[in-house]
């Protein structure tokens, strides 16, 4: 089972969550130095569980707690691997706890409305611990999680869950996950995937300047002025090396282009299989034929970075996920929200009365804007993706390309002539297919997605 992203309310209606019960509650605490990824902590052992695939979910396992040091567990694996009769089963069932099933049933007869109201409660997570060697990510406030097999919180899924938050009157939850994710600025340098210590090399599309403007509209404007340091510190985090990156290639997030344009890409700090989906990565670079398995697992992890996992948008063939490409790609979505978040920060800076920060971020913008409508326009009529490796737009049709009006970076021509390839290409019966590709991957036709739809 992938990885995938969902609202809060849309995940509520299939799957609901008990509170956290004290018991899973136990040392490490908010602030506490946290432990490895599971990968890390259990090393050959990790291997041997995900591979044998133990639990039908490869997220089962690295979400599962250890009864005893890691170090003890592993001595004893070591030992006991090669004596006749070994269960690598048993052994886990011996030596792990797995996540408990907190799933909940609703009362009869509610509205969608009661529905909704009665699962915040439901899907509310407070884990100021967590148990030792755990890899969850101990948060010092309330937050909402998306339901099912997703435990914890997630980056860009938070924002939709404000929006219902704020509708239903929770005012301080969304104030809660606000200063969540400036408390994870500050203690990680970026916002990650979601609060598990394998989720932590690298973040998801770039909405905490949605956020602090949503909260803006009910608070007012000292909401900007609370979060600037934290907006710019995200800002850093998205930029790092694009002063020192030579023309014509990347650092990290950032991809300078020949003529010195500065855009963005998704991208992961590590090149190995993803904890949480270990035996599928392994599978899809052995059939990644000439490709080196370290790069095809960069790309996979970039593709979880971008919350679309997995979609044709990403392929170099368009149907297969072996030609996964993202790192080489400047996404169209990525770029729109960083430009929101630059105009955010101007706002922010204009309220402190920093002109120096908002001539810069001004200049910033003005630059990506540029940027954008040069190179993530194409002449079919649509904004879209561009490969800065092959140096030639994509003509993948997403609803990714409305995100340029959505944060009011499209030309008005172009925002026009969008709408309409919308309309013709993606609008179906029932709402906005993902994609024109049905590749059976979950972010492809014939499916649509909350978000995307909020967004159109």
């Amino acid at each position: 089972m992938q990885q995938r992203s969902l609202t809060a309310i849309s995940a509520a209606c299939i799957a609901s969550l008990a509170l956290a019960s004290a018991a899973c509650l136990a040392d490490t605490q908010v602030g506490a130095a946290l432990p490895p990824a599971p990968d890390i902590l259990y090393g050959d052992l990790f291997v041997a569980v995900q591979t044998a695939q133990i639990f039908s979910d490869q997220k089962t396992f690295v979400d599962s707690t250890p009864k005893e040091n890691p170090t003890t567990i592993v001595q004893l694996y070591e030992a006991q691997k090669g004596q006749p009769g070994f269960s690598l089963l048993a052994f886990v069932n011996q030596y792990f706890t797995p996540p408990a099933d907190q799933s909940i049933t609703p009362p009869p007869n509610q509205s969608l409305r009661e529905h909704i109201d009665w699962l915040w409660t439901g899907l509310t997570r407070t884990t100021t611990s967590a148990p030792d060697y755990s890899s969850l990510i101990p948060l010092p406030k309330p937050y909402v999680v998306p339901g099912g097999r997703f435990r914890e919180g997630y980056y860009w899924d938070t924002y939709f869950t404000m929006l219902g938050l704020q509708e239903s009157g929770h005012e301080d939850l969304v104030d809660n996950m606000l200063d969540n994710f400036a408390y994870m600025i500050d203690t990680f340098g970026h916002i990650p995937n979601g609060n598990r210590t394998y989720y932590l090399s690298r973040s998801q599309p770039p909405f905490y300047s949605y956020m602090v403007e949503l909260a803006a509209q009910k608070e007012g404007n000292k909401v900007y002025q609370k979060y600037l340091p934290a907006l710019r510190k995200e800002y850093a985090y998205w930029m790092q090396g694009a002063s020192g990156t030579a023309r014509g290639s990347a650092t990290r997030n950032v991809v300078v282009l020949r003529d010195g344009t500065v855009l963005n890409r998704y991208w992961d700090e590590l090149d190995t299989p993803r904890n949480e989906s270990y035996i599928e990565d392994v599978q899809t670079a052995q059939q990644a034929s000439g490709r080196p398995a370290n790069e095809v697992y960069r790309d996979l992890r970039a593709t979880a970075e971008s919350g679309w996992d997995f979609s044709s948008r990403w392929f170099g063939d368009n149907q297969n996920l072996s030609t996964v490409r993202t790192t080489s790609i400047i996404p169209v979505d990525l770029n729109s929200l960083l430009f929101h978040l630059e105009t955010t920060i101007v706002r922010g800076c204009t309220l402190n009365r920093d002109f120096a920060c908002v001539a810069r971020f001004v200049g910033y913008a003005a630059r990506r804007a540029e940027g954008i409508n040069r190179y993530l326009w194409n002449d079919k009529g649509y904004y879209g993706d561009y490969d800065w490796q092959l140096g030639k737009i994509r003509d993948n049709q997403t609803p990714a390309m409305l995100y340029p009006l959505m944060a009011a970076v499209a030309w008005p021509d172009r925002a026009w002539k969008t709408a309409q390839t919308v309309q013709s290409v993606l609008l179906k019966d029932g709402g906005l297919t993902t994609s024109t590709y049905n590749t059976t991957q979950q972010w492809d036709a014939p499916n649509g997605w909350a978000p995307l739809h909020w967004i159109a």
